[in-house]
C-alpha cells in the first residue's frame, strides 16, 4: 500500500522491502561537476568524494530504503571494448576525477553500502542483474539513475528507474510516455537512435519519432518487414528508412548487442548480502579524517558496533 512520497520523491510504503540500487559511477561524476574542489592533506582532489557521501546519506534517509549497493566501474572499459572498437573509453574524463575512483569505492562501503565493483562487466550490468536476481523476493527495485538504458529493466511497476536530480520516477507505462516503446523494446531502439554517451551511433536517418514508431508497433528489429509497403505503419521517408536499414543490418544488431544489458554480472548472491544496517562508525571516521573533511556530512544512523 502507497501513502505519500518520501523526500527523495519515492512513493513511501507503510511496510516493505524496497531494493534501492544506484549507479556509483554516475554519482561521482554528479558530485565532481556539482561540488567545489577539495584537497586532502596529501594533496589529492576529494572534492566528488565529499559531494558523494553528500548526495547518498541524502539518499539513505529515505524511510522506505532497507536494501542497497553501488554498482561502480572499477575500470572504464568492458566486453563491449571487446566487441565494438568506437565504444566508449576513458578518454576525455579529467585525471583529477579519474583518481576518484577508487576513493568512492571506499567512501560506499564507509556508509554501509555494498559496491559491485565491475571490470569486465559496466555497472548498468550489475543493477540490471540486481534487478533480475532480487525483483521476485522485493516489494519493489529501484534503479537509481538517469541512465536510459537501464528503462529495458522496468517490469510494471515492480522494477522501476529514479532520477534523482529531476525527481522522475519511471514505471513501464512512464517508460511508454517518453520513449513510445516498452521496455523490452529499448536496446532495439537505442540502436536504431544511437546512444552518443556510450559511442553507439545509430542508423542513418532514424530519429526517435520514427524508431518508435516503427518498435511501437513491430517490437523488435528481426520482425520489420524488410520491404516498406509492407510496414503496417507510416513514417516519412520509410524507403530509406528500410534502404539503411537492410544495408547497416549486421551494424544495428552489433549495436543491439551492445545496448542490451547484461543479467550474469558478478553481484551479491542474497538480498541480506545488501540489506542497509548503518554507517559503519569507524570507517567513515577515518575516512573523513584521511581526506581532511573537517565538517563531514552529518549521519543520521550508525551501524551497531560489532560485538
Amino acid at each position: 500500500m502507497e501513502a505519500g512520497l518520501t523526500a527523495s520523491g519515492i512513493a513511501h510504503s507503510i511496510i516493505g522491502m524496497f531494493v534501492h540500487l544506484l549507479d556509483g559511477t554516475y554519482e561521482l561524476f554528479r558530485a565532481y561537476f556539482g561540488f567545489p574542489s577539495r584537497t586532502s592533506p596529501d594533496g589529492r582532489e576529494v572534492g566528488a568524494v565529499y559531494g558523494l557521501l553528500n548526495t547518498t546519506l541524502s539518499l539513505l534517509r529515505d524511510p522506505d530504503l532497507t536494501h542497497i549497493a553501488a554498482a561502480t566501474d572499477t575500470v572504464i572499459e568492458s566486453f563491449r571494448n571487446d566487441l565494438y572498437h568506437g565504444y566508449k573509453t576513458g578518454e576525455g574524463v579529467p585525471e583529477d576525477l579519474m583518481g576518484q575512483f577508487g576513493l568512492a569505492e571506499r567512501a560506499f562501503r564507509a556508509l554501509g553500502v555494498t559496491v559491485w565493483g565491475m571490470t569486465q562487466f559496466e555497472a548498468d550490468d550489475a543493477m540490471a542483474s540486481g534487478a533480475h536476481r532480487f525483483s521476485p523476493e522485493a516489494d519493489r527495485v529501484i534503479l537509481v539513475s538517469p541512465d536510459k538504458d537501464l528503462t529495458q529493466c522496468v517490469t510494471g511497476q515492480q522494477v522501476v528507474t529514479f532520477d534523482r536530480r529531476k525527481g522522475q520516477m519511471l514505471d513501464a507505462d512512464g517508460v511508454v510516455a517518453k520513449f513510445g516503446v516498452a521496455p523490452a523494446s529499448i536496446p532495439d531502439y537505442l540502436a536504431l537512435v544511437g546512444d552518443t554517451a556510450d559511442g553507439i551511433p545509430g542508423i542513418p536517418g532514424w530519429g526517435a519519432k520514427s524508431s518508435a514508431t516503427v518498435l511501437g508497433h513491430y517490437q523488435h528489429l528481426e520482425y520489420i518487414p524488410p520491404d516498406p509497403r509492407d510496414w503496417e505503419v507510416t513514417v516519412r521517408g520509410a524507403a530509406r528508412l528500410a534502404r539503411n536499414l537492410s544495408e547497416r543490418q549486421d551494424d544495428v544488431l552489433l549495436f543491439r548487442e551492445l545496448t542490451t544489458l547484461r543479467r550474469d554480472a558478478p553481484i551479491s548472491p542474497t538480498l541480506d548480502e545488501i540489506r542497509w544496517r548503518g554507517v559503519n562508525r569507524v570507517e567513515y571516521q577515518a575516512l573523513c579524517k584521511e581526506l581532511g573533511f573537517r565538517n563531514p556530512p552529518r549521519v543520521h544512523h550508525w551501524a551497531p558496533d560489532p560485538a
